[in-house]
């Protein structure tokens, strides 16, 4: 077990990284109506091109768990925090369709390999201190993708170009990523001998729980990439309202986060997510039902509610099942990289699907389908998840 101070000195640390993770994602977020402005592109191209960002999340997701088991999760977190820094202000570069898209692979790329460490690092935590703390974590990257989602909002009010807005936005990253850089955890506490053996078979449970997360992750990514298209282009919303369904889900998560843990404590994880996902599709659904622009506020509100807890929750079942029907089976560790591995592949395959079928039938019927995968979330952790889990 982890002595007090390690733990809170880790404790914060982690909590920063999370905070600026978040922070880079929803100033991006924010600018992705304006980069849609300056390229001149419809809605099928922006998500063709969203889909090289989510490409670049998917194929780090193996690189940064081998990097965590070689190095441990505290270095790998440290060198990880300055890629936010080199590579955001690359996606501001109005250099063309192509550039636009590698930038946005090298954003993902960067995003995730970071975001995956620090999960294993509050995994890390977890399992040492005999603490939840997963979900405030997780609150603490949606506070800081609200933060950026609201200064974007104020740069686009202010005609604040996406690349400055980015620039300003790196260079706070680089100060905070140099501050906390000797907080984390040594790498001697969770680094893990890498051993060339034949693969082992993986329990299928954990693909599952992929599945069911991967279902609220398509709609946290739709909520982060369409809303402020769909408000404005089908309800003539303009300035700072543009960035205000991003910014209202954003808030929603902070706060459904916050109390995550509390609730999982209180109810259960299994009951937490079945009320989480039924919340999330059925009140997107119905704001999208009701129309204009507080309709679209009040769904992304309430779909910030519902699919705030679903990924924490489901790297905390991951966990408790591998330490209570798998232990010496598979390591949390590798249960977590499961569940993201294909968790994450919802961002890969939610942006072109949801733009082709934007151009189709239109933006605000597509986000049905978001609805509907929230239910169906709901449903399954019901069926495959135990109320201890």
């Amino acid at each position: 077990m982890l002595d007090a101070k390690t733990f809170r000195r880790a404790r914060i640390a982690t909590s920063i990284a999370f905070y600026i993770n978040g922070l880079g994602t929803g100033t991006f977020v924010a600018r992705i109506p304006d980069l849609k402005h300056q390229l001149g592109i419809s809605n099928s191209l922006l998500g063709t091109s969203l889909f090289f960002g989510s490409a670049g999340v998917l194929s780090s997701l193996q690189l940064s768990g081998w990097l965590c088991a070689k190095y441990g999760s505290g270095p790998t977190i440290r060198a990880l925090n300055f890629g936010l820094v080199l590579i955001p202000p690359l996606v501001g570069l109005n250099f063309g369709l192509v550039w636009f898209c590698i930038a946005l692979f090298l954003n993902g790329f960067f995003q995730a390999a970071q975001d995956v460490a620090m999960n294993a690092h509050g995994s890390t935590l977890e399992i040492n201190s005999d603490k939840r703390v997963m979900s405030r974590f997780h609150a603490l990257w949606s506070l800081g993708s609200f933060s950026g989602g609201a200064l974007g909002g104020i740069a686009t009010q202010l005609k604040i170009s996406p690349f400055t807005n980015f620039c300003l936005t790196a260079t706070v990253v680089l100060l905070v990523a140099i501050a906390i850089r000797k907080l984390f955890l040594s790498g001697e506490v969770d680094r893990h001998p890498i051993e060339h053996r034949k693969k082992r078979k993986r329990p299928r449970i954990f693909f599952v729980l992929g599945f069911l997360g991967l279902c609220g992750a398509i709609g946290e990514g739709a909520a982060s990439d369409w809303g402020g298209i769909l408000i404005r282009d089908t309800f003539n919303a303009s300035g700072f309202l543009v960035a205000l369904p991003y910014v209202l889900f954003c808030v929603a998560m902070v706060t459904g986060r916050t109390f995550g843990d509390h609730l999982a404590h209180k109810i259960g994880t299994r009951n937490l997510i079945v009320a989480a996902g039924s919340i999330a599709g059925f009140g997107l659904a119905s704001g999208l039902l009701m129309g204009g622009k507080i309709g679209i506020l009040l769904a992304w509100l309430i779909l910030g509610a519902g699919v705030s807890v679903v990924i924490p929750m489901m790297f905390s079942a991951a966990g408790t099942i591998a330490d209570k029907d798998y232990k010496n089976v598979i390591s949390g560790g590798e249960t977590i990289a499961i569940v993201s591995g294909v968790t994450y592949f919802g961002f890969v395959v939610g942006p072109p699907m949801m733009g082709a079928i934007a151009d189709r039938i239109g933006l605000r019927w597509a986000m049905m389908i978001p609805a509907g995968l929230a239910i169906i979330l709901a449903l399954g952790a019901r069926k495959v998840l135990t109320s201890s889990s």
